[in-house]
Parts: structure tokens; C-alpha cells; sequence
């Protein structure tokens, strides 16, 4: 197949990139490096059936040269930090939302097979109930779940106008190896950095929100069984989850365990963050049934798969195109 990955020098947008291109099939990797590293995808710069496009979903001039043929979107370019949403809202929509829009537009002119977009647990709020099935009420509390529902009915919507096979994956709390350390980077990865330079991790508020973490491998597994799935996902909603649970005030106390640093670290708290979702935890069922999908990765089991990975790495660098 000839696939198209947008956000690809990213977290998540890299390990799609990977996997296809082992596979053997043609990879244009699309990523305007505002959140992506150089890094995460080096080791396929040399690869002939990958294709680096230094571009952005909000300029389709970038790259709609490169669209023909393309069988398969895997769209995982977006402003996925809630933080940054409350500090730059218009960013933050143009990004999520006028990107989709783009990346749909696209997909209809040149008669795309499947689109996957890579949705976000955050369009949920805080849980009504758990867990949390896809049918639970969207009440985002801030401007990035915002964004993230605003683009996903945009999704369903070109799926019932023009019969678009699109996807929509509401992924929960990705972790592993790749993810920033730093700035709005992913709070087990700078738990990990801050306890291993013998600081204690820093919460807001009391640390009893939760969250359902899921390690990055059953994350790619995840979407890749969702890529192979017959027409029955067509214009459907998908969590991608564990199904369990944690505090973060817990998760906390993991790490500065796995890390050996119980006697000499505790986790400090600070005020809480404005529209902080506060409970969340995914049900998993319809990926089960539909899929078989059954993640593999206790958050024991990633946390220290992360953090062998990490002591190996601890100088990873973000590195973004000269």
C-alpha cells in the first residue's frame, strides 16, 4: 500500500511509520516539526520506501502533490497538549480542526480507501461513568478536547456525505519509549526524568484524578488490527484503552518505587491545572469483540520496559530539521 502518516516525526506518528515500513509498504511521512524530532524517525530517513514530507495539514499546498495513489491515512497530526490549548486556542483549533478538514478534503479528492483519525480520550471530560464506553456524553472542559470533538464530527460527517471509509480511534493515555521528557511532555516521562535526577515528581492538585495509561506497543497493535478490520468499522467510534485505571498521585509513587527511590522521594503537589479532567478510564468492549484486541501491557510491565528503555537513552535529544 501507499500510506500517508501525518504528524509522523511524532510520538505515536513515528511507530505507525515504523511498522509499515517494515512491512514493506510505501510510507509518505508527513510532519511540520512542531511537535515532532528528527530523532524519532532517523533510522527510516535511509529506508527507499519511506519518504520524509517537511510539510503542515494546514497548508495542503505542502504536500496534495504527493496524494495520488495513496491508499491509506493514518492521521495523527494535531496540537494534542491541553495546556498549550488554554494558552493557544486559535492554534490549537486551526491545527485539530482545519488540519482534519484539510486531511478529509484530501482523502475525498483523491479517493482514499480508509482514513484513520487518531482521536483522544479528552473529548470525554471527566467520567460520568466508567468505564467510559464510546456512546458516554462529550463534555470536553477545555479547548483541545474541544478540538479533538469538533474534528471528529467532522470525520463522521464526510463518512455519511461522501462515503468516506473513515475511522474515528479515541486513544487514551499513550506511553513509552519517544515521548518528551520536557515542556508538554507526557507526565510519565518527565516522572521518570525527575526521579531519575533525584527530584520528586510534581502533581497538581491532589493527584487522585486517574487516567488509563497504555503502553505504546498495544497502542500500534491496537490500530493496526483496527487498518485490517472489513468495512464494519466504517463511520465508527473505537476506544483504545486498558480498561484499568490509576491515580496519578499512585503512578507517582510506582515510578519513585521501580527507581529505588522510596526512602528518599515523595511526590510535591502544587495547584491544580484550570479544566484538568479529573477521571477517566476506558471501556474497551466494542475493541474486544470487534477486534480481538486484548492489550498485553500491565502498567507495571511498560512502566519498566519504559524506564529500561529510557536509562539507555536518558540524553535523548528533541531534534528538529535545520
Amino acid at each position: 500500500m501507499k500510506m500517508l502518516v501525518t504528524g509522523a516525526a511524532g510520538f505515536l506518528g513515528s511507530y505507525i511509520s515504523e511498522k509499515y515500513v517494515k512491512e514493506g509498504h510505501l510510507v509518505l511521512g508527513l510532519d511540520n516539526f512542531m511537535n515532532g524530532s528528527l530523532n524519532n524517525i532517523r533510522e527510516l530517513l535511509a529506508a527507499k520506501n519511506f519518504k520524509l514530507l517537511k510539510g503542515d495539514t494546514r497548508k495542503v499546498r505542502d504536500f496534495e502533490q504527493f496524494m495520488s495513489g495513496v491508499d491509506v491515512i493514518f492521521h495523527c497530526a494535531a496540537q494534542i497538549h491541553v495546556d498549550r490549548s488554554i494558552v493557544e486556542p486559535h492554534l490549537t483549533f486551526k491545527c485539530n480542526v482545519l488540519g482534519t478538514l484539510n486531511i478529509l478534503e484530501l482523502a475525498r479528492k483523491f479517493d482514499v480507501k480508509t482514513l484513520i483519525h487518531l482521536s483522544s480520550s479528552e473529548v470525554y471530560g471527566s467520567a460520568l461513568y466508567v468505564p467510559i464506553d464510546e456512546k458516554h456524553p462529550l463534555n470536553a472542559p477545555h479547548p483541545y478536547g474541544a478540538s479533538k470533538i469538533a474534528a471528529d464530527r467532522l470525520c463522521f460527517a464526510y463518512h455519511k456525505t461522501y462515503g468516506i471509509d473513515v475511522r474515528i480511534v479515541r486513544c487514551f493515555n499513550i506511553y513509552g519509549p519517544r515521548q518528551k521528557d520536557s515542556g508538554y511532555g507526557g507526565v510519565i516521562s518527565i516522572f521518570v526524568r525527575r526521579v531519575l535526577e533525584n527530584l520528586p515528581p510534581i502533581i497538581y492538585g491532589s493527584g487522585e484524578q486517574t487516567r488509563d495509561y497504555m503502553y505504546i506497543r498495544d497502542s500500534i497493535e491496537g490500530l493496526d488490527s483496527i487498518l485490517k478490520a472489513k468495512h464494519q468499522l466504517s463511520g465508527e467510534v473505537i476506544n483504545l484503552g486498558t480498561g484499568v485505571e490509576i491515580s496519578i498521585l499512585n503512578l507517582a509513587k510506582m515510578i519513585i518505587s521501580l527507581l529505588g527511590k522510596e526512602n528518599e522521594l515523595k511526590p510535591v503537589h502544587v495547584a491544580a491545572r484550570p479544566g484538568e479532567v479529573q477521571r477517566l478510564c476506558a471501556d474497551i468492549t466494542k475493541a474486544r469483540e470487534l477486534l480481538g484486541f486484548k492489550p498485553k501491557y500491565a502498567i507495571g510491565d511498560g512502566l519498566t520496559e519504559f524506564i529500561e528503555w529510557y536509562r539507555r537513552y536518558k540524553s535523548y535529544e528533541w531534534e528538529k530539521p535545520g
